[in-house]
């Protein structure tokens, strides 16, 4: 699971969210980078706790702002060399509030991100807001890493079997229990057990029925529960496959 424990004006302390995982089975979290400081708090806290993993990037958005882009990455490069990295991302591109003339930055850190995670052997993990078609011909033209997670899936049938095809993970937050949710339930039923993964996005993105308030880790049971009624599998099956992929994605428990 992904969390932004450093939204601590939303979140509980470290500790009292750690031990509110474990309560639901969360032996480890991972928390995301989404820009210098904040991949830097990731990797000081992955430091300090050793059931905390650590992902560094610049956020798409984050790109799109940064004055000294050059710099930022260089420091997202070296940062993911560290051995409580487990992940390069949140980066991919994010159309929803970006102007044309920021879509070239966050186009050039896209494609820094991807070399940073073939340089590391890590994992790739993608934010994609409005931006599926740029976001696949970027992984398929510019060449993707040889593991590929896709953040709060968003897409629909069609687009998980392009993932399916290409071995990219799908990992799904809370949205799915939405009852607007019908293509991404589609979508759903095309991803292969095999490439599917579960998070949290805390403290957002939270199920049903507690939509409207923060997302915690002790919430995922209900996402996990929509999944595996989706497609008619048993809870257990579908705790026991989303353990094993994670395990697979991002190196052993």
């Amino acid at each position: 699971m992904d969390v932004h424990y450093d939204d601590n004006h939303i979140l509980p302390s470290v500790n009292d969210a750690l031990a509110n995982a474990a309560q639901v089975g969360v032996s480890v979290v991972m928390q995301v980078g989404c820009d210098v400081a904040s991949s830097q708090w990731a990797v000081k806290t992955a430091s300090e706790y050793s059931n905390v993993w650590a992902t560094v990037a610049l956020h798409p958005n984050a790109a799109a702002h940064d004055d000294n882009l050059h710099d930022s990455l260089a420091t997202i490069a070296e940062l993911a060399r560290l051995d409580v990295v487990r992940g390069i991302g949140e980066t991919g591109l994010d159309y929803f509030r970006t102007q044309e003339d920021q879509a070239a930055q966050q186009h050039e850190s896209f494609r820094a991100h991807i070399d940073i995670s073939k340089e590391n052997n890590k994992p790739l993990i993608i934010h994609d807001r409005d931006a599926h078609d740029d976001v696949i011909s970027t992984l398929l033209t510019y060449g993707a890493p040889d593991t590929v997670v896709f953040h709060c899936f968003s897409g629909d049938s069609d687009m998980a079997a392009i993932c399916r095809d290409n071995g990219w993970y799908m990992s799904f937050s809370g949205v799915v229990t939405f009852k607007n949710a019908i293509s991404l339930r589609e979508a759903l039923l095309v991803a292969p057990t095999e490439l599917l993964l579960v998070e949290t996005d805390s403290p957002f993105l939270t199920p049903t029925p507690f939509r409207g308030r923060p997302n915690a880790s002790r919430l995922m049971p209900f996402t996990v529960r929509t999944m595996a009624s989706t497609r008619g599998q048993s809870e257990q099956e579908m705790c026991e496959a989303l353990f094993s992929n994670a395990a697979r994605v991002f190196g052993p428990f």
